[in-house]
């Protein structure tokens, strides 16, 4: 199977580390134009020259602002009017009681992980649809299922892109227009290899062992007893993100190592 995505501009919220970063490697690897979305110039800048530096003869486009406000996406609309792949990776998480979060935490919430998507989607569907081809991916998470109880206002908002995936792929039927979710695990980002550092360096284990060791200690119902790699969440968001996925809309896609104990 070879994925071809030449021709195409793919837009990544959120892409200069982890998951988003990933998924712009793969898409440029595919041949795909990327964008690279950061709040700062510098974090952009450090990704693009990594990124070219990872895929020789990549087109990369850098775009500075920050998309969990109405007025950082009209920037971004401005700066690209057209976009064929839209990948809604922008998001944020943390820890939180539910008795202690206040009503400014889960606006921030919802403006960030739920409303970035919802304004670029929204603003980039219908020329999509005048050309009979996109994708629109959104980038929730297993805790949109397993909703963590120290994260409620997380995984609330995670659930809500599945309702927004579902529900817009159904809006866009017969349009050549897909719409799709992509559910990680734990994932083996910067983030996690940060948080788990210390612990590191205190027994010398590898960051692979540690991660394992947290997976199965936070959720135990992995099947691959371990962290995913990056690459291999970006994998599935370049195979949907492609022409060979079209057979695939409305679906929430788990790339979370088995981790959600269901059926379908």
């Amino acid at each position: 199977m070879k994925i071809d995505s030449s021709g195409k501009l793919a837009i990544i919220t959120g892409s200069t580390a982890g998951i988003g970063y990933g998924a712009a490697v793969g898409l440029a690897e595919a041949g795909a134009s990327v964008v690279i979305n950061g709040r700062t110039p510098a974090r952009v800048e450090e990704a693009i020259a990594k990124l070219r530096e990872e895929v020789p003869g990549a087109k990369v486009f850098p775009f500075v602002g920050d998309l969990g406000d109405a007025a950082g996406c009209d920037a971004l609309l401005e700066a690209f009017p057209r976009c064929d792949i839209l990948i809604n990776n922008l998001g944020i998480y943390g820890t939180q009681d539910f008795f202690h979060t206040e009503d400014e935490t889960w606006e921030r919430f919802f403006q960030v992980n739920i409303m970035s998507g919802v304004r670029l989607a929204r603003a980039y569907a219908p020329g999509m649809v005048e050309n009979g081809w996109g994708r629109i991916v959104f980038i929730a998470s297993e805790s949109a299922i397993n909703i963590p109880e120290d994260m409620i206002h997380y995984g609330f908002t995670k659930s809500a892109q599945l309702s927004i995936s579902r529900g817009l792929a159904k809006r866009l039927a017969g349009t050549g227009v897909t719409v799709n979710s992509v559910l990680p695990g734990p994932t083996l980002s910067e983030g996690l290899r940060e948080m788990l550092a210390e612990e590191v360096e205190q027994t010398g284990k590898s960051i692979e062992e540690v991660a394992a060791e947290f997976v199965m200690e936070n959720r135990s119902s992995s099947i691959i007893e371990r962290a995913a790699t990056v690459r291999e969440v970006a994998n599935m968001i370049v195979y949907v993100s492609s022409t060979l996925s079209s057979a695939t809309s409305g679906a929430a896609l788990r790339v979370d190592g088995g981790v959600v104990d269901t059926l379908v």
